[in-house]
Protein backbone atom coordinates (compact mmCIF):
# COMPACT_ATOMS: atom_id res chain seq x y z
CA UNK A 1 0.00 0.00 0.00
CA UNK A 2 1.23 3.71 -0.81
CA UNK A 3 1.89 6.09 1.95
CA UNK A 4 -1.25 8.65 1.48
CA UNK A 5 -0.68 12.19 0.49
CA UNK A 6 -1.59 14.97 3.62
CA UNK A 7 -4.74 15.49 2.01
CA UNK A 8 -5.61 11.78 1.80
CA UNK A 9 -4.53 10.28 5.52
CA UNK A 10 -6.10 7.15 6.08
CA UNK A 11 -5.81 7.68 10.41
CA UNK A 12 -7.21 10.34 12.14
CA UNK A 13 -4.39 10.31 14.18
CA UNK A 14 -2.00 11.40 11.27
CA UNK A 15 -4.31 14.76 10.41
CA UNK A 16 -5.91 15.67 13.47
CA UNK A 17 -3.39 17.45 15.04
CA UNK A 18 -2.55 19.42 11.43
CA UNK A 19 -6.54 20.60 11.12
CA UNK A 20 -8.25 24.18 11.83
CA UNK A 21 -11.79 22.79 11.28
CA UNK A 22 -13.42 19.49 11.40
CA UNK A 23 -13.23 17.78 8.36
CA UNK A 24 -17.15 17.71 6.89
CA UNK A 25 -17.37 14.01 6.94
CA UNK A 26 -17.07 13.82 10.11
CA UNK A 27 -19.93 16.16 10.88
CA UNK A 28 -23.33 14.43 11.35
CA UNK A 29 -26.50 16.41 10.41
CA UNK A 30 -28.44 18.05 12.95
CA UNK A 31 -31.12 15.94 12.62
CA UNK A 32 -28.87 12.50 12.81
CA UNK A 33 -27.49 13.99 16.54
CA UNK A 34 -28.69 12.55 19.43
CA UNK A 35 -31.28 14.43 21.46
CA UNK A 36 -29.25 15.00 24.40
CA UNK A 37 -32.05 16.30 26.36
CA UNK A 38 -33.25 12.65 26.05
CA UNK A 39 -29.76 10.75 26.61
CA UNK A 40 -29.01 9.62 29.82
CA UNK A 41 -25.76 9.40 30.87
CA UNK A 42 -25.22 7.01 33.93
CA UNK A 43 -22.44 7.48 36.72
CA UNK A 44 -19.99 4.52 36.93
CA UNK A 45 -21.44 3.65 40.07
CA UNK A 46 -24.76 2.05 38.33
CA UNK A 47 -22.28 0.32 35.67
CA UNK A 48 -23.40 -3.61 36.43
CA UNK A 49 -20.58 -5.43 37.38
CA UNK A 50 -20.62 -8.95 36.74
CA UNK A 51 -17.98 -11.28 38.92
CA UNK A 52 -17.14 -14.03 36.92
CA UNK A 53 -15.88 -15.94 39.57
CA UNK A 54 -18.51 -18.70 40.16
CA UNK A 55 -19.02 -19.06 35.73
CA UNK A 56 -17.06 -22.68 36.18
CA UNK A 57 -19.28 -23.93 39.21
CA UNK A 58 -23.14 -23.91 40.26
CA UNK A 59 -23.98 -20.29 39.62
CA UNK A 60 -23.30 -20.78 35.95
CA UNK A 61 -26.17 -20.09 34.83
CA UNK A 62 -26.85 -17.13 37.10
CA UNK A 63 -23.98 -15.30 36.36
CA UNK A 64 -25.37 -15.65 32.36
CA UNK A 65 -28.52 -14.45 33.29
CA UNK A 66 -26.78 -11.31 34.75
CA UNK A 67 -24.96 -11.07 31.67
CA UNK A 68 -27.82 -11.30 29.26
CA UNK A 69 -29.88 -8.53 31.49
CA UNK A 70 -27.00 -6.16 31.68
CA UNK A 71 -26.62 -6.45 27.36
CA UNK A 72 -30.47 -5.78 27.38
CA UNK A 73 -30.75 -2.80 29.99
CA UNK A 74 -27.63 -1.44 29.80
CA UNK A 75 -26.18 -2.59 26.49
CA UNK A 76 -22.64 -2.57 28.72
CA UNK A 77 -21.11 -4.16 31.67
CA UNK A 78 -18.02 -4.67 33.72
CA UNK A 79 -16.34 -7.62 34.62
CA UNK A 80 -14.15 -9.14 37.84
CA UNK A 81 -12.41 -12.13 38.38
CA UNK A 82 -12.10 -13.12 34.78
CA UNK A 83 -8.71 -14.40 35.26
CA UNK A 84 -6.18 -12.25 33.61
CA UNK A 85 -3.85 -11.01 35.56
CA UNK A 86 -2.82 -7.02 35.93
CA UNK A 87 0.72 -7.50 33.90
CA UNK A 88 -1.03 -9.06 31.33
CA UNK A 89 -3.29 -6.27 30.64
CA UNK A 90 -0.74 -3.44 31.37
CA UNK A 91 1.50 -5.86 28.81
CA UNK A 92 -1.49 -5.30 26.38
CA UNK A 93 -1.85 -1.85 27.28
CA UNK A 94 1.68 -0.88 26.64
CA UNK A 95 1.68 -2.79 23.40
CA UNK A 96 -1.25 -0.97 22.15
CA UNK A 97 0.34 2.78 23.05
CA UNK A 98 3.77 1.45 21.24
CA UNK A 99 1.70 0.33 18.23
CA UNK A 100 -0.46 3.72 18.09
CA UNK A 101 3.12 5.52 18.25
CA UNK A 102 4.92 4.10 15.27
CA UNK A 103 5.38 5.94 12.03
CA UNK A 104 2.60 6.10 9.99
CA UNK A 105 4.10 3.90 7.31
CA UNK A 106 4.58 0.88 10.12
CA UNK A 107 0.87 1.57 10.96
CA UNK A 108 -0.52 1.94 7.67
CA UNK A 109 0.84 -1.66 7.06
CA UNK A 110 -1.65 -3.14 9.48
CA UNK A 111 -4.59 -0.51 7.98
CA UNK A 112 -7.73 -1.78 6.93
CA UNK A 113 -11.02 -0.74 5.81
CA UNK A 114 -12.25 -4.50 5.61
CA UNK A 115 -14.25 -4.67 8.39
CA UNK A 116 -14.25 -8.92 8.19
CA UNK A 117 -10.54 -8.52 9.26
CA UNK A 118 -9.83 -10.35 12.46
CA UNK A 119 -6.88 -7.72 13.10
CA UNK A 120 -6.88 -4.51 11.75
CA UNK A 121 -6.08 -0.70 12.12
CA UNK A 122 -8.65 1.43 11.04
CA UNK A 123 -10.72 4.62 11.64
CA UNK A 124 -14.80 4.73 12.44
CA UNK A 125 -16.59 1.53 12.17
CA UNK A 126 -16.73 0.90 8.05
CA UNK A 127 -15.15 3.40 6.73
CA UNK A 128 -16.34 1.60 3.28
CA UNK A 129 -20.46 2.62 4.17
CA UNK A 130 -20.49 5.71 6.08
CA UNK A 131 -21.69 8.68 4.90
CA UNK A 132 -20.44 10.17 8.41
CA UNK A 133 -17.21 8.90 9.72
CA UNK A 134 -16.46 8.61 13.83
CA UNK A 135 -13.61 10.71 15.14
CA UNK A 136 -11.52 7.70 16.37
CA UNK A 137 -8.33 5.06 15.05
CA UNK A 138 -8.55 1.96 16.91
CA UNK A 139 -6.95 -1.68 16.84
CA UNK A 140 -8.86 -4.42 16.89
CA UNK A 141 -7.10 -7.91 17.46
CA UNK A 142 -8.82 -11.11 18.15
CA UNK A 143 -7.05 -13.14 20.26
CA UNK A 144 -9.18 -16.23 20.98
CA UNK A 145 -8.95 -19.04 20.12
CA UNK A 146 -5.30 -18.10 20.32
CA UNK A 147 -4.41 -20.55 17.92
CA UNK A 148 -6.69 -19.34 15.35
CA UNK A 149 -5.43 -15.65 15.38
CA UNK A 150 -1.99 -15.35 17.37
CA UNK A 151 0.11 -15.79 13.70
CA UNK A 152 -1.89 -13.01 11.81
CA UNK A 153 -1.00 -10.71 15.14
CA UNK A 154 2.40 -11.52 15.24
CA UNK A 155 3.42 -11.39 11.61
CA UNK A 156 1.65 -7.99 11.55
CA UNK A 157 3.25 -6.36 14.64
CA UNK A 158 6.14 -8.64 16.19
CA UNK A 159 8.96 -7.07 14.37
CA UNK A 160 7.38 -3.30 15.15
CA UNK A 161 6.69 -3.11 18.23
Amino acid sequence: MATPTTSTKLLLSDFASTVQNVPSNYIRPINERPNLTQVQVSDASSVPLIDLDGLDGPCHSEIIEQIGLACQHEGFFQVKNHGISGEMINNMLNIARKIFKLPESERLKSYSDDSSKTTRLSTSFNVKTEKVANWRDFLRLHCYPLQDSIWETVDKFSCNV
